[in-house]
C-alpha cells in the first residue's frame, strides 16, 4: 500500500463492539489508497481496507466503478437526553384501578444531542401491527442554538383534559422543555421547529428538570441548591414559588406520587352544586425529592415548600458523593444512584435506607422505571445498563412472628448488560411510568414487551426489549422483531443509525457535471474534488484493478481526492440544509433563520473561492411580501435545477416554495414564482377539493378519488386557494426530474405536490401517504416517473405526467421481499445510474440505499421467484416463491421462459453510510463514516480491570 510521508500505521489493538473481538486495523481511508501492483480482487469478498475505487458487479452483468470514501470530516453528535410524552393521570371517581387493557399506541421520542439539535422520532408500525422492523425514525429535527447543548429533555400534556387515561397524546397537545446547562429554560414549538419562549431559573445553572404526574407544574433544580416551581398549566409558563434553599446543587428531581383530593369533601361539594365533577378528577402534589452535590437526598413538603428530612449517602475518602439520578415509586419508595456505583433505595416515610447495591463501576447517571413499577434500569459511565427486579419471598414461620419482620418482597439485581461502548447518559422507556398510589397503580397488557432506550456518548441509540421473565407465561410481543424472545436478557437489542443531515436526510450532496462533494456540518461547509476514475478491467468472475502507473509517484495530489473548499459561517442555528449546482458555481446553505447563496470561482491551484451574494436575503424577502428585516429567509430544504440556472428552495417557518432565477455575473437573482400549496389545509385543483390532514399525527389520506380521470392542465396559484386557515408545515423533500421540467416536493405531514418548472405552476397533487417520505427522486430513463420511498421502507411508483400510479408498478410494489420491507434501518436515499441501457431498451435500474445496506432494484423485472434473497429459507427447506405476475406486465414474457426472480440484490458491508449517489455513467460514490474512526477521536472509555482476569 502507497502512503505518503504525514501518514502513519497504527499497529495499536482498536476495540471493535460490533463483534466483540479486537483487530488491527491500517491506516484507512485517510486518503485514498493505491495498491503497488496488480491485484485479483473478488467482488463479493471486499474488505474494510479496499482500494477508494474499485469494480462490483451487481449479480446481473452490471459492473459499476465504486468510490468508497472515508475521507470525509463528519462526525456525529453525542446523544444527552431522550423522552417520551407522559400518558395523563386517571379519574379518582369510578374504577380506582387504571387498567389499560387495549393496546397503547407508541409515543414520540425526542433525542437530545451535544450540539443542541432535538430529533422527534415517530414510530413507523401501523395500528393494527404489534411490531416495526424500523422501530422509530427521525420526522422532525428542532436546530439548536449555534454552540448550545441539551442536558434535560421533558415531555408535558398541553391540556390534560382533553384526553383519557389510556390515551397516547399526541403531537398538538404536547409541549416540549428542554435546559442546556446555562440558566434559561426552553420550550420548544414543535409544528415551527423553532423556541417558542424561555424563562430564567433566577438560580443560576439548571441542573435538571422534572414535571409533576398532572402536567401544570415544572419543577427546576437550580445551581443555587434551590428548587424553582413554574406553573404550566393552560399553556402557560410563569414563576410560581420557590422552595426552601439547600446549600448544594441541585443534579435531580423526582416527584413523590400524588395524592387525590379529600373524598368527603368532594362529595359535599356534589350535593350542593353539580358542576363540581372536574374536583373529582383533581389530584395534589405532596412531596418532591432531589439528589444533591453534597452526599445527600433530600425531601421537600410541597405544602410548606419546606425540607423535611436528609438521606445521607456513602462518602470515599472523604469527597462528596454526587447524587446524578433519582426516581420515586408509587409506594412511596425512592431510588437513587451516586457517582460511587451504587444504587441505593429509601424509605420515604421513614427516610432510611432499605437497600444498597453496588452495580456499577463508576458514576450512576441515569435511571428510570418500567411501566408497572416493577423494574428499575439504571446505567452510567461504565456503559453496563443493569435491571433490578422486585421480587417476592419466602419466609418462615419464625422470621413470621418475629416484631422486626422484613417485607417478604425486596429488590434483587437481576441483569447487566453492556450495550454502548462508551458513557451512557440517558434512559427512558415506553410505556412511560407514573408514580401513583397502589389503589390507582396501572397495569398495562402483557402480550407487548415494553421498549427501553438509551443514549450516549458513542451517539447511537439503542432500543432493547424490556420485558420481565415473570410475564414469559404468556406469548409476549417483540415490538422490534429482532427476535422470539422479548426479555431484557436474553432479546436481541436494535442500534438506530444516527443521520448526518436533519429530518433524517443526508448532509451530503454531489454535483455531478463538477465531481464535487459537499459535506454539512453544525457551522461550516467542506467541498472535495473527486477525480476522474483510471482505467479498469474485468476478467471473468473476478475484477483487475490497474493502479501501477499511479502508486510510483508519492505526490498526495495523485490520490482519488482533494479539498479544494473549507468553510466556517457566522450563524444563528445548527445549519439545517445545504445544495451545490451541477455546475459547481453555486452553493446554498441556511440554518433556520436565514439563507447564504454563493457563487463559486475557481483558481489557478483549483481551489474554490466563494462570493457570497449580499442581495439575496433582500430578494427574498420581497417575495414574501415583507421587505423587514425581522422576517427569516431560511430554507429547510434546496435543489438546483440540471442545468445550474434555477434554485428551489423552501422556507422553514412559511412553508413557501420559491422558484428563483440564478441570473448570470452581471444579473442579480430573481423569484419567479412563490407557491404556496403546503400551507393550505384544503387545496382546490381544477374542479375538486383535496381535503388534508387536521393535524400532524392525522393518518387520513386526501381524497384522490378522480385523480386518474383528470386529464385537464391544473391551476396556478390563483386556483390553489385554500378554503381553510393556513397550517404549519416544513417541507423535508425535493427533486427535479432529469429534464428539469418537473419538481416534487414532500413535508413532514406526508403530502406530495408536484409542480411544472416549464410553465411554473402547480400540477397536481399525490395522496398522502402513511409514513414520511424518507426519499424523492425520478428515474432518468422515464422523467415523468416518480420514486417514493417510505420509512417503513415500502416504495410508491407515480407517473406526474398522466397524473396516476401505472399499473406495471402495482405487482412490484405488492410483491416486495419481506427481507427488504423488514431492514432494520430505514432508506435514506435512492439513485439511478445515469448510463443509458446498452440494449437500447428501459433498463429502471434503482439504488436504495439505508445506513447499513445498499438494495438493487430492477424496476421493470419480473418478481416471481424467490426474489433475490437466497439465505432466508424457510422450515421445509423451499425457498419462499412470490406469484407470478399478471399476463401483459413487464418480465411476464421473461418468467415464462424460466427467467426472473433475481431482483433486489443486496449488499451490507458498507456501513455506516452517508450519501450512496451516481457521480457519472456507470461510477457510484459511497461515503462511509466509520464507527471505529469517530470513537477514536473520543475520551477513552471507561475501563477498570479486576485482579486475576485475563
Amino acid at each position: 500500500m502507497w502512503r505518503t510521508r504525514s501518514q502513519k500505521v497504527s499497529r495499536r489493538p482498536q476495540y471493535s463492539f460490533y463483534s466483540n473481538q479486537f483487530l488491527v486495523r491500517d491506516s484507512y481511508f485517510k486518503r485514498s489508497l493505491v495498491p503497488t501492483r496488480k491485484r485479483r480482487v473478488k467482488p463479493h469478498r471486499l474488505k474494510q481496507n479496499t482500494p477508494s475505487k474499485l469494480l462490483v458487479t451487481m449479480g446481473d452483468g452490471t459492473t459499476l466503478s465504486v468510490h468508497r470514501c472515508r475521507f470525509v470530516d463528519f462526525s456525529p453528535s453525542a446523544v444527552t437526553a431522550l423522552a417520551f410524552p407522559p400518558l395523563p393521570l386517571p379519574s379518582v371517581k369510578g374504577k380506582k384501578k387504571a387498567s389499560i387493557k387495549k393496546k397503547l399506541k407508541f409515543g414520540i421520542l425526542a433525542i437530545g444531542r451535544a450540539n443542541g439539535n432535538i430529533e422527534l422520532c415517530e414510530w413507523t408500525g401501523h395500528d393494527h401491527q404489534n411490531s416495526a422492523p424500523q422501530a422509530w425514525v427521525v420526522k422532525k429535527t428542532l436546530s439548536g442554538p449555534y454552540m448550545s447543548k441539551v442536558d434535560s429533555l421533558a415531555f408535558t400534556i398541553k391540556y390534560p383534559d382533553n384526553i383519557t387515561s389510556d390515551e397516547v397524546p399526541s403531537w398538538s397537545n404536547l409541549r416540549l422543555f428542554s435546559a442546556g446547562g446555562g440558566s434559561e429554560l426552553a420550550e420548544w414549538d414543535i409544528e415551527k421547529g423553532t423556541i417558542r419562549r424561555t424563562i430564567p431559573s433566577q438560580g443560576g445553572s439548571i441542573w435538571s428538570i422534572a414535571p409533576n404526574p398532572a402536567s401544570s407544574i415544572l419543577a427546576l433544580g437550580c445551581e443555587d441548591g434551590s428548587i424553582r416551581l413554574l406553573s404550566i398549566e393552560y399553556d402557560t409558563l410563569v414563576n410560581a414559588r420557590r422552595l426552601d434553599r439547600a446549600k448544594s446543587r441541585i443534579l435531580s428531581l423526582a416527584w413523590g406520587p400524588p395524592i387525590p383530593r379529600n373524598a368527603s369533601k368532594q362529595k359535599k361539594a356534589a350535593k350542593d352544586d353539580d358542576s363540581s365533577d372536574e374536583e373529582e378528577d383533581e389530584w395534589s402534589d405532596s412531596w418532591i425529592v432531589a439528589g444533591c452535590s453534597d452526599s445527600n437526598l433530600r425531601k421537600w413538603d410541597i405544602a410548606s415548600g419546606r425540607w423535611q428530612e436528609k438521606m445521607g449517602t456513602d462518602k470515599q475518602r472523604g469527597e462528596r458523593t454526587l447524587v446524578w439520578a433519582v426516581g420515586v415509586l408509587g409506594d412511596g419508595t425512592i431510588v437513587s444512584g451516586d457517582s460511587l456505583g451504587t444504587v441505593k433505595f429509601w424509605d420515604s416515610r421513614t427516610c432510611t435506607q432499605l437497600q444498597s447495591f453496588q452495580a456499577h463501576g463508576a458514576d450512576v447517571l441515569c435511571l428510570t422505571i418500567s411501566p408497572e413499577g416493577n423494574a428499575i434500569y439504571t446505567s452510567g459511565v461504565d456503559q453496563k445498563v443493569v435491571q433490578f427486579t422486585f421480587v417476592k419471598t419466602s419466609q418462615s414461620a419464625e422470621a413470621q412472628s418475629s416484631l422486626l419482620t422484613r417485607s417478604p418482597s425486596r429488590w434483587v439485581q437481576t441483569t447487566s448488560r453492556r450495550l454502548h461502548s462508551h458513557d451512557v447518559r440517558a434512559l427512558a422507556i415506553w410505556p412511560p411510568y407514573t408514580p401513583l398510589p397502589p389503589a390507582y397503580k396501572r397495569k398495562f397488557p402483557l402480550d407487548v414487551a415494553p421498549l427501553l432506550a438509551s443514549g450516549g456518548l458513542d451517539m447511537n441509540v439503542v432500543i432493547a426489549p424490556a420485558a420481565l421473565p415473570a410475564s414469559t407465561v404468556a406469548k409476549v410481543i417483540n415490538p422490534l422483531g429482532t427476535s422470539t424472545v422479548s426479555t431484557f436478557e436474553d432479546a436481541y437489542h436494535r442500534r438506530l443509525a444516527y443521520s448526518s443531515g436533519s429530518f433524517n436526510g443526508s448532509a451530503l450532496s454531489i454535483a455531478k457535471g463538477s465531481r464535487l462533494l459537499l459535506c454539512m456540518r453544525n457551522a461550516g461547509l467542506s467541498v472535495w474534488k473527486i477525480k476522474e476514475k483510471r482505467k479498469q478491467t474485468s476478467e471473468g468472475d473476478e475484477m483487475l484493478v490497474d493502479e501501477e502507473s499511479q502508486a510510483q509517484e508519492p505526490n498526495p495530489q495523485d490520490g482519488g481526492w482533494e479539498r479544494v473548499l473549507d468553510m466556517d459561517l457566522n450563524v444563528h442555528t445548527n445549519l439545517v440544509a445545504s445544495a451545490i449546482s451541477d455546475d459547481g458555481k453555486w452553493i446554498a446553505v441556511s440554518d433556520w433563520y436565514e439563507t447564504k447563496l454563493f457563487r463559486l470561482e475557481r483558481l489557478e491551484n483549483g481551489n474554490l473561492k466563494p462570493k457570497r451574494i449580499r442581495d439575496f436575503t433582500s430578494i427574498v424577502q420581497a417575495s414574501l411580501g415583507q421587505a423587514s428585516k425581522a422576517v427569516p429567509t431560511g430554507a429547510s430544504s434546496f435543489i438546483f435545477t440540471p442545468d445550474s440556472t434555477k434554485l428551489v428552495m423552501s422556507m422553514t417557518m412559511s412553508g413557501y416554495i420559491l422558484v428563483i432565477d440564478l441570473g448570470t455575473a452581471d444579473n442579480k437573482p430573481r423569484v419567479l414564482r412563490r407557491f404556496e400549496q403546503h400551507r393550505m389545509q384544503n387545496i382546490i385543483v381544477g374542479n375538486r377539493v383535496v381535503k388534508g390532514r387536521k393535524s400532524i399525527e392525522a393518518s387520513v389520506d386526501v381524497e384522490m378519488s378522480d385523480v386518474d380521470g383528470e386529464k385537464d392542465g391544473s391551476g396556478s396559484d390563483e386556483s390553489s386557494e385554500g378554503e381553510d386557515e393556513q397550517i404549519t408545515v416544513t417541507v423535508t423533500r425535493m427533486a427535479v426530474s432529469p429534464d428539469g421540467q418537473w419538481l416534487a416536493t414532500a413535508d413532514d405531514r406526508s403530502r406530495t405536490h408536484i409542480f411544472n418548472l416549464d410553465s411554473i405552476q402547480h400540477h397536481c397533487v399525490l395522496p398522502s401517504f402513511p409514513q414520511p417520505i424518507h426519499a424523492l427522486t425520478f428515474d432518468p430513463s422515464s422523467p415523468s416517473t416518480l420514486i417514493l420511498a417510505l420509512a417503513n421502507n415500502t416504495l410508491q411508483i407515480y407517473d406526474v405526467e398522466s397524473r396516476q400510479f401505472p399499473a406495471w408498478s402495482k405487482h412490484l410494489l405488492n410483491s416486495l421481499p419481506p427481507r427488504f420491507t423488514q431492514l432494520h434501518d430505514p432508506v435514506i436515499g435512492v439513485t439511478f445510474d445515469p448510463e443509458p441501457p446498452a440494449s437500447g431498451g428501459t433498463r429502471k435500474m434503482a439504488l436504495f440505499w439505508g445506513a447499513t445496506w445498499v438494495c438493487k432494484v430492477q424496476m421493470d423485472a419480473a418478481v416471481w421467484g424467490y426474489g433475490g434473497f437466497e439465505k432466508k429459507r424457510r422450515r421445509d427447506g423451499k425457498k419462499y416463491s412470490l406469484p407470478p405476475p399478471p399476463p401483459g406486465t413487464p418480465g411476464y414474457e421473461e418468467v415464462k421462459k424460466g427467467g426472473g426472480g433475481k431482483n433486489f440484490k443486496l449488499i451490507t458491508h458498507y456501513r455506516p453510510i452517508l450519501l450512496a449517489e451516481f457521480i457519472g455513467a456507470g461510477e457510484l460514490v459511497i461515503v462511509e463514516r466509520p464507527l471505529v474512526d469517530v470513537l477514536a477521536k473520543l475520551p477513552p472509555a471507561f475501563f477498570k480491570p479486576k485482579y486475576g482476569a485475563s
